[in-house]
């Protein structure tokens, strides 16, 4: 805690930083600077001569209140702000300050002193209180120590000369004149403050030219106008100035009372916020500043005008819009009102695209430049785009491409936007569980929005896109809902004319969008779901189209990305051959793609690394300038030059050129891509032991080679199966164990039909690769045929891949994914390929190419299947010709 002593010494108050001390106010200082200390600590402790007074800048943290009483409590803080001098500087402690010295001030007795706490750096702070006694002139300024002194002359009038002035008409009239209007001012506050009367007493017992000062002294008026008041020494002169003030003052109050009163009457008790924004409304009206025309609600109901909305919709919003009107920002319900009209003014309610002349000859051209192979796909798109252009009202159906990833399903949806002139729009349901995704949100809850439909169609700006529902079989369903049950409406041209989105609660036209789907698998989708759309298998493309692929658009477009053109690096196509056949299995070509990018990083690095200086040619003017000379003498490697406008884009690019392009050879994808990841000998290698069959599955990756072992131990005769299986694939299992039990004598497995195949041991059966779940119905036959193998100790065919589903009696029954699984036997290496006789149909599909390169056998009944599996054929067969 500080010490506090009272102290009756005098000091001189210079005004300085916008801060006046006039006679008869009290003023708080906070001395900080070496100089006001030191001050205080030597001219507090000593009686100074006559005349001679130390002298104190209002320099540091003041504050000021009046002597009379409290007209108006003042105590502001100063503002360190630099003073103006033109004929001293003050040193503080980091940097250099300017004191402006007044010739005139104030005399102030030190009311009292307390000492603050010294810190650690040895700093004190002193506290001083002053009061105004009388103004001075400044006769001389001389130093004392670290701060100054002056001799001074007092303004004060005597008594004789008071008396007289006293005298005088207009002293009189002015007197009365302020008297009346401070009476007013005070009566006015003492009715806010609640002051009892003591401030009327200062006008009973204290001179009318104190009473100036003091009265000044506690508003709140520019330096300027303070300077002014000091520089009144003529008490007419002051009187004026201080009757001018509190005028001012006084309407001041009076024009809050009026805007307070206007307000009062449009109150409302329980609101705070509302009473605010009334006063800042009232405010602006004073102002002449309320512009209606610039108001956002004017603009909303202008915007909304302009949106095209139906008749009944309009009457909707515009009823929405008044209630909006009459509530205040701050009330909870406002905000999303607002928004909510924002919406409906930002619908396409009736702009459109305009759609181009449909040219089917050159939407055709288009998809074959966009896309290679599918011929059977943008067969389907050119039929389509046929009946839009002899009747564009038409209600087409909604094409949902399946197929793996990678074949280009949403480019297609795409091409189909570009051929009709219209925008194209892409809503990702990958994930969805929600089903106010698809419909929105009801208003009342907190943190609602329309659904992804409407969303889109305010970001895309029309009322007819191509919006693509991107995997609409990885929708699911929870306790909020069921998002694919909510398209059923949306994708059924009969109802979602009137399509309502809670959110949006008004009926929103949704049948001219042309809508697209895409999914991996059809099977996933709801049966009510997938009727009302016409799915488009792609299932894939051969290792030919892939060729075709890469040189025509993955090539070009890799180097593109990675700013390289065949000059830099050149893929020739046997290399290209060699990445789909040792690095690619897949149905699509993004892994292609992505090892076609390896290549080009590798050869980005090698060109980045090369230090190449660019020649100068011949007719190019070489730059000087000083900049440029600087950079030359640091580094010598430095040159530039300016190339005209005429000369050649080739020319350019060849200067960037490096001697001789990168050819990628057999050795380089080794050394960038790795060892080869598949070869054809895998599937000789894995059937080289009985008891292994090569069986064809379906995945949503495409179809795959499928390998089925099984073997037997010493056991009870128990079936063990591995290799994360679902339910339908175990059945599957003992469906093939028993028959291959009940038929065992002729398959001569066994000796008589006594025999039991499995007497003292036990059968196990794994599917490899048992990090992926596998289940479905195809995998009959190949469980047999593997069965058969390790019971007569004869190995599967290497070249021969199967699939079916069996009977307990034996039939083969047909599967689905017969083109995806034909391609992945075709992509292992594969020639031959045993099918169920009824799928005989599903070959149409199956590129020429791939029949020509495969043997295509086709069984009716299990005995078929084994007849072809094994080398020699069945084993009953082989048995019966020995």
């Amino acid at each position: 805690m500080g010490e506090s002593v009272e102290l009756p010494s005098r000091l001189a108050i210079l005004p300085f930083r916008n801060k006046v001390l006039l006679p008869g106010a009290i003023i708080r200082i906070r001395c900080t600077s070496p100089s006001s200390v030191k001050l205080v600590e030597q001219e507090l402790w000593q009686r100074e001569e006559k005349g001679l007074i130390g002298i104190l800048p209002v320099r540091d943290s003041a504050e000021t209140a009046t002597s009379g009483g409290g007209v108006e409590s003042a105590e502001r803080g100063l503002k360190n702000q630099a003073g103006i001098s033109d004929t001293h500087k003050h040193d503080s402690k980091n940097q250099q300050e300017v004191i402006h010295w007044h010739n005139r001030g104030v005399a102030a007795r030190a009311l009292h002193l307390s000492r603050g706490v010294e810190k650690p750096s040895g700093r004190v702070t002193y506290i001083v209180v002053l009061e105004g006694l009388c103004r001075f002139n400044v006769q001389e300024l001389s130093t004392r120590g670290t701060y100054y002194t002056a001799r001074i002359t007092s303004l004060d009038m005597s008594k004789a000369e008071m008396e007289l002035i006293e005298q005088d008409q207009e002293f009189i009239a002015l007197s009365r004149q302020f008297k009346a209007t401070a009476m007013e001012l005070i009566s006015i506050l003492e009715q806010k403050q609640k002051t009892g009367g003591r401030t009327k007493v200062l006008l009973e017992t204290v001179p009318v030219h104190k009473l100036a000062d003091i009265f000044v002294a506690s508003f709140e008026i520019s330096f300027e106008e303070q300077l002014s008041m000091l520089d009144s020494v003529d008490v007419k002169v002051r009187l004026s100035k201080a009757s001018e003030l509190v005028d001012r003052h006084l309407q001041s109050i009076r024009v809050a009372e009026k805007i307070t009163q206007k307000v009062e009457g449009q109150l409302s008790k329980s609101q705070k916020e509302f009473l605010l924004r009334q006063q800042m409304k009232a405010i602006k009206e004073e102002l002449g500043d309320n512009d209606d025309e610039e108001d956002d609600l004017v603009a909303l109901e202008r915007k909304m005008q302009g949106a095209g909305m139906p008749a009944s919709i309009w009457k909707h919003a515009v009823r929405e819009l008044r209630r909006l009107k009459k509530m205040q920002p701050q009330q909870p319900g406002y905000n999303s009102s607002r928004v909510y009209l924002e919406l409906l003014a930002d619908l396409p309610w009736e702009k459109a695209s305009q759609e181009l002349e449909l040219d089917l000859k050159a939407a055709k051209e288009r998809l074959d430049a966009d896309h290679y192979g599918l011929l059977k796909v943008k067969q389907r798109i050119i039929e389509y785009l046929a009946v839009r252009k002899l009747k564009p009202d038409a209600r087409g159906p909604v094409l949902c491409f399946v197929g793996p990833p990678g074949v280009g399903k949403t480019s297609l949806a795409s091409s189909i936007a570009s051929a009709l002139g219209r925008k194209f729009i892409r809503i990702s349901l990958g994930g969805v569980k929600d089903e106010a995704d698809i419909r929105g949100h009801r208003r009342t809850y907190i943190g609602s929005m329309p659904g992804r439909l409407i969303d889109g169609l305010k970001r895309v700006g029309v009322r007819n896109p191509v919006m693509l529902l991107d995997e609409i079989d990885k929708t699911g369903s929870d306790v909020r809902g069921d998002p694919a049950s909510a398209l059923l409406e949306v994708l059924d041209p009969e109802q979602n004319k009137t399509f309502n989105d809670h959110y949006l609660n008004v009926p929103f036209d949704l049948s001219k969008v042309i809508f697209v789907a895409t999914a991996n698998r059809a099977q996933p989708i709801p049966a009510p779901l997938l009727d009302r759309m016409e799915v488009i298998e792609l299932p894939g493309y051969t290792p030919e189209e892939k060729l075709k692929i890469a040189i025509r658009h993955l090539i070009p477009r890799v180097l593109d990305q990675h700013g390289l053109s065949s000059d830099f690096l050149q893929i020739p196509e046997a290399m290209v051959k060699l990445v789909i056949q040792r690095y690619t299995r897949e149905a699509g070509v993004r892994n292609l793609e992505r090892n076609l990018a390896a290549l080009a990083r590798a050869a980005a690095v090698k060109v980045a690394e090369q230090e190449h200086v660019l020649p100068f040619a011949k007719d190019v003017q070489r730059l000087s300038s000083p900049l440029l000379d600087g950079k030359l003498a640091e580094s010598a490697e430095v040159e530039m030059e300016v190339i005209p406008m005429g000369v050649n884009n080739h020319d350019i690019s060849n200067a960037f050129s490096v001697a001789s392009p990168m050819v990628v050879d057999e050795p380089m994808l080794e050394k960038v891509l790795g060892p080869p990841r598949y070869d054809d000998r895998e599937t000789a290698e894995r059937v080289a032991n009985p008891g292994v069959s090569v069986g064809l599955v379906w995945t949503q990756f495409g179809g795959e080679v499928q390998f089925v072992e099984a073997t037997a131990m010493v056991g009870k005769g128990d079936l063990h199966l591995t290799g994360q299986l679902g339910d339908v694939i175990k059945e599957s299992a003992q469906i093939a164990l028993t028959w291959v039990r009940a038929r065992a004598t002729e398959l001569k497995l066994a000796i008589s039909e006594e025999t039991n195949l499995l007497e003292g041991r036990d059968i196990h059966i794994h599917f490899p690769a048992g990090a992926v779940p596998k289940d479905g119905p195809s995998a009959g036959v190949t469980l047999v045929t593997s069965l058969v193998s390790l019971f007569s100790k004869r190995r599967v065919r290497a070249d021969t891949a199967m699939t079916g589903e069996m009977t307990l009696r034996g039939m083969v029954l047909p599967v689905g994914g017969v083109k995806d699984k034909v391609l992945a036997a075709h992509r292992y290496g594969i020639k031959r390929v045993i099918l169920p006789e009824r799928n005989l149909k599903d070959l149409v599909e199956i590129p020429a190419t791939v029949l020509s390169s495969l043997e295509i056998i086709l069984a009716k009944r299990m005995e078929d299947v084994l007849d072809q599996a094994f080398e020699g054929g069945c084993p009953w067969r082989q048995h019966s010709k020995l």
